[in-house]
């Protein structure tokens, strides 16, 4: 490996010379060799966003020169067009304030603005620090990355994948609106329902979720950059987070704020907490949704087998024609991650000692990993499960009639001690709910079926 000499304030260092960071990428590279859980992506991206507005905001408030404004714009585009994520190979494993990774992109981005002004022969030159992080700590910065990033993967990729199945779930809700099958608690049989009746339930889950973080992102807008060091905004001037989020505003397409306390917005991540929450919240109602779905199609022959899945790969590899309800399986491995993670963030944001939470990173990467899941989790459900889930009607019919909760229509005739004496009869003598009803001369059998019509039993009625 061909190396070249970079420099910081601890001395030389030898780096890759295929690489574009410098020293202190180098030294973190070396000191943090913990896993293989790099910052994610979309975190970097963040940065480069933040890096970006905020040579802007220094050029306005004349703390840049216009060639040196240029060339971070330059190297930002680059980054943004180009990803190059070879260059940002830190893991998530170092100081708790994610320092390494706020130099890692200060110097990748030195490194290829400098190649800018030397191709153009300027003789002007980036620094890491004193350009690059000019009016900015890696306190203030690391938490404006974790926002814009958390909010844009929330907006790009959860919000669509939820407006997907959202839109499978109304569908399906409205064909099999009159379709009536028996309802089940406690996995015992109850009264009838609608399995479009059973489905919006699924659906309403949905929708829920997706307002409930609509107004979440509200909270992630805030923006803590202007909080330098420890909140008092020392070395910024006073207008250069207003100006900085404003630019991050119009690059991203999308509204942040600045963060009315900084002091907050350094040492707090409650507003993190809180989105994740949702993010649990959603994946309790997927686990629920996946495990109705895998009961249902329970069988084909020994279950309940109401419905039928697509078949997409071969079950078993020992047990010939067998399928399995996989696509179910993985989302609910997805559910519980998300809720392993939600763990880790609410522990991790409880240590915010004085000025500063030093678990940043373990916190944005344990979030932005439930996002991706959940995202890639409801799509993969919704398209190789949900859109091909075709009901049995024969068997749904078929349970629906030999159900002896049926008998509750008769409670408000009888009364519920003479109608449980109905239902047990029928289930200790093996007969159908008239049959014992007959036997016993509660009803005639003309009364019976008038109370007894399961399409009467799938709503309130006077």
């Amino acid at each position: 490996m061909e190396t070249r000499t970079e420099h910081d304030t601890l001395g030389t260092i030898e780096v890759d010379r295929s690489k574009f960071w410098g020293a202190q990428t180098q030294r973190s590279l070396e000191n943090f060799p913990i896993g293989t859980e790099k910052m994610p992506e979309q975190l970097i991206r963040a940065f480069i966003i933040l890096k970006r507005s905020a040579a802007i905001a220094n050029y306005q408030l004349k703390n840049l020169t216009r060639l040196k404004k240029e060339a971070i714009v330059y190297a930002c585009d680059y980054v943004l067009k180009h990803g190059l994520i070879e260059h940002f190979p830190l893991v998530v494993w170092q100081t708790g304030s994610g320092t390494q990774t706020n130099m890692n992109v200060n110097e990748v981005l030195a490194y290829i603005g400098n190649q800018f002004l030397t191709d153009n022969n300027h003789a002007e030159r980036l620094h890491p620090n004193d350009d690059l992080n000019h009016s900015q700590s890696s306190n203030d910065t690391f938490p404006t990355a974790m926002h814009i990033a958390s909010v844009l993967t929330i907006e790009t990729e959860l919000l669509p994948a939820l407006a997907e199945i959202n839109g499978t779930l109304t569908e399906q809700m409205k064909k099999y609106h009159d379709l009536i099958k028996i309802g089940r608690t406690h996995l015992q049989d109850a009264t009838p329902i609608t399995f479009g009746q059973e489905i919006s339930g699924w659906q309403h889950m949905i929708e829920k979720i997706e307002q409930m973080l609509t107004e979440d992102l509200n909270y992630l807008r805030e923006l803590a950059i202007g909080g330098t060091a420890v909140g008092t905004g020392l070395n910024a001037h006073s207008q250069f987070s207003d100006l900085v989020v404003r630019e991050i505003s119009a690059l991203t397409k999308t509204q942040f704020d600045s963060a009315k306390n900084k002091f907050h917005a350094l040492t707090s991540h409650d507003q993190l907490v809180r989105t994740h929450g949702t993010l649990k919240a959603l994946a309790a109602d997927l686990m629920k949704i996946a495990n109705d779905v895998r009961w249902l199609a329970s069988g084909p022959r020994a279950g309940l087998g109401e419905i039928e899945l697509p078949t997409n790969e071969p079950g078993s590899s020992i047990m010939p024609g067998k399928v399995n309800p996989t696509q179910a399986e993985a989302l609910t491995m997805v559910t519980v991650q998300v809720m392993g993670n939600d763990t880790t963030i609410g522990i991790a944001a409880s240590q915010g000692n004085f000025e500063l939470n030093v678990y940043k990173p373990v916190i944005i990467y344990n979030f932005l990993q439930s996002v991706h899941l959940l995202a890639d989790g409801i799509r993969s459900f919704n398209q190789r499960c949900l859109i091909g889930m075709k009901p049995n009607a024969d068997v749904m019919k078929r349970d629906l009639n030999a159900s002896l909760m049926l008998v509750t229509a008769l409670s408000p005739k009888l009364g519920y001690d003479r109608a449980s004496q109905i239902a047990k009869k029928a289930y200790q003598d093996n007969q159908t709910l008239k049959e014992a009803c007959l036997e016993l001369k509660f009803l005639t059998e003309e009364a019976f079926d008038q109370l007894i019509d399961p399409a009467k039993m799938i709503q309130p009625s006077d």
